[in-house]
């Protein structure tokens, strides 16, 4: 039947553009169009008939019987709280006859409801199953505890909203929709805890604890079937602070910077153990596993953030209902609020520090390594197992991770900031103090980045500048941040404490890079201002390292042209070569001395050759035919 999804549902459209009389004007058309379905609508002119009450039969042939008590019940709602946002702004308050009149539309409205549920209560005639009950009690609660609201009857509102609450309760853990939820925060909690301070119940009281000691007034049967959807709702403890009645732990005093002070709203004292809770499971996850990724070390923080959010909306929610009770500020209530407010958004803040510490990578980004702030290549961590040195990344994506660095260092001294603001903090010298100079030291590792980005885009005089102004920034923190206590310094899971040892790594890291951001300037300045001339080493186009036996003629060396780099293959003389060739042009001793003088023979061979040609010309030349010449 889904009897709170009807309700919900034409509340949100109606209001969501409209007010209340509108809300009313819709309801009184579609009552009309309801009757006219069922055929039970007064004619014009025709002749009034009381209206029939509804019975279980009805509803079982029809579950347009249902819609049309629904909407009667709500019509009677919806003019109620137009009556009562037509006089919220009065300054005088309503008067007696318009909250009379406001009181007898939700009377109405929570007798026609309280019928609807006993007639569905008859589950073997109406068809109706225990959910489709147990809403209709619930909704019947809910309109009597906006009655008994209004006529003050402070304990009996108490009793029917804890009835709701508890049906609601139990409801949400059986379906997926957020429905009751809604209900539960945006609409009951309110109401007890309002109806809760004027009975004088105090507030270490929480919500869940009020609701179980006023729902076990109810009646035995509406017990057995909340029991039957979840008996886990009705048997849980009470969660309470320590010293009341019925307490499971939570605690009753918060300290911040010596001061203790007591926790009076159980609303912040449960926020605070689920603090306390989630900063143990940090520091356990963290010791058990060192070797989780930036990422993964990351969302192990997303518990602690989530409850010490739910610490400070819890603060600031007991804060605005002093304020509108009138409570002044000079008031110890409101003193030791002021104090809880503090601590509590210290510590938020504290830990959203530490998260981007863990993000920006080992000693908070110091180092130069460009692996990913999120997570690590698969590729990276093979080559780190093989002992082997990852492949360097382009300029390019080393400065766009330079820029992520940048960024949470940006968020860190943000978060720091908005600590220098909370009351109390600017009059704690020591505190404040020790804020300065962790302001320096992220103000250090921010610049250390962008110098390191300067330097890969080849601008070393800014780079300089920027390392310069880190080590100062550096030098002015180290004294007061290496006071730190070892205690603050033994938790593997960081926040804004910063050790003695992280201060001393950078102080000594900014140290080598100054030095050697002075080397390049150095050689950057050298090259702009030298004047090559003719017989330097730069006139052949030979590399330094080929012409070390040369000693420069004007006294300077081109430092532009040290080695070829990359090398290029070049051919080489290798000694087997060279001895074929030069075998013919070479006297060897040992062959000269076995009579092999190639030169002499030679020699003798052409005079042999020679003598052989003068014989042959002095022999006589025959002339003629037969040897006779003229």
């Amino acid at each position: 039947m889904d009897i709170t999804k009807f309700v919900v549902s034409h509340r949100e459209n109606a209001l969501l553009y409209g007010d209340y009389a509108t809300y009313r004007a819709q309801l009184s058309r579609k009552l009309l169009n309801s009757r006219k379905k069922l055929n039970i609508a007064t004619k014009s002119r025709g002749k009034f008939h009381p209206k029939a009450q509804i019975t279980a039969e009805q509803i079982s042939d029809n579950h347009e019987y249902l819609h049309l008590a629904l909407l009667t019940a709500e019509r009677t709602w919806a003019h109620a709280m137009s009556m009562k946002a037509s006089h919220a702004a009065d300054t005088k308050g309503m008067t007696g006859k318009t909250r009379s009149h406001i009181v007898s539309r939700l009377e109405k409205g929570a007798r026609t409801a309280e019928k609807l549920a006993d007639v569905l209560s008859q589950d073997a005639v109406s068809g109706a199953n225990p959910n489709d009950i147990l809403e209709a009690r619930a909704y019947a609660a809910l309109l009597r505890g906006a009655a008994n609201f209004e006529k003050q009857s402070w304990e009996d509102c108490i009793v029917s909203y804890a009835v709701a609450r508890m049906i609601y309760s139990a409801l949400s853990t059986s379906t997926k929709g957020d429905i009751y939820k809604d209900l539960l925060t945006d609409t009951i909690d309110p109401s007890i805890r309002y109806a809760a301070y004027q009975a004088k119940i105090p507030r270490t009281q929480p919500i869940p604890s009020i609701a179980k000691k006023a729902f076990a007034k109810a009646d035995d049967d509406l017990v057995d079937r909340v029991k039957a959807v979840n008996p886990s709702v009705l048997e849980q403890g009470d969660v309470t602070m320590t010293g009341v009645t019925g307490a499971e732990g939570a605690p009753t005093t918060i300290t911040w910077r010596s001061r203790e002070v007591k926790i009076e709203d159980a609303s912040i004292a449960v926020a605070w153990a689920s603090v306390q809770t989630a900063k143990a499971k940090l520091t356990e996850r963290l010791s058990s596993a060192s070797s989780l990724a930036p990422k993964d070390k990351a969302a192990a923080y997303d518990d602690i953030l989530a409850a010490t959010q739910d610490a400070v909306d819890a603060t600031k929610q007991a804060i605005d209902e002093l304020r509108g009770e009138g409570v002044t500020q000079s008031d110890p209530r409101m003193q030791s609020l002021q104090i809880t407010r503090t601590a509590v958004n210290f510590e938020m803040i504290s830990w959203r520090i530490g998260r981007n510490r863990v993000l920006a990578g080992e000693l908070d980004g110091a180092r130069a390594t460009f692996d990913d702030l999120s997570k690590r290549g698969k590729k990276a961590q093979e080559a780190e197992q093989a002992s082997e040195r990852p492949k360097e990344e382009a300029p390019g994506r080393q400065i766009a991770k330079l820029k992520e660095k940048v960024v949470l260092y940006d968020g860190t001294l943000q978060s720091l900031e908005t600590i220098t603001e909370l009351p109390g903090v600017a009059n704690d010298q020591e505190l404040f103090t020790r804020l300065q100079a962790t302001t320096q030291y992220f103000t250090a590792l921010k610049s250390l980045a962008i110098a390191r980005s300067h330097s890969l885009a080849h601008n070393d005089a800014n780079a300089l500048a920027l390392i310069r102004h880190a080590l100062t920034q550096t030098e002015s923190a180290l004294p007061i941040l290496s006071s730190t206590s070892s205690s603050e310094e033994s938790s593997p899971a960081r926040n804004i404490v910063v050790s003695a040892a992280d201060v001393q790594t950078l102080h000594s890291l900014l140290n080598g890079e100054l030095q050697r951001a002075r080397a390049l300037v150095e050689i950057s300045e050298h090259n702009k201002n030298k004047k090559p001339s003719s017989g330097s080493s730069s006139s052949n186009g030979k590399p330094l390292i080929g012409q070390l036996a040369n000693y420069p003629s004007s006294g300077q060396v081109n430092l532009e042209n040290i080695v070829v780099y990359p090398p290029r293959l070049e051919a080489i003389p290798v000694k087997p070569i060279f001895l074929d060739v030069a075998w013919n042009y070479i006297d060897y001793p040992e062959k000269i001395a076995a009579g092999g003088d190639k030169k002499q023979q030679q020699r003798q061979r052409t005079e042999e050759v020679q003598e052989e040609q003068t014989q042959e010309e002095e022999k006589p030349k025959k002339r003629g035919w037969f040897g006779f010449g003229r």
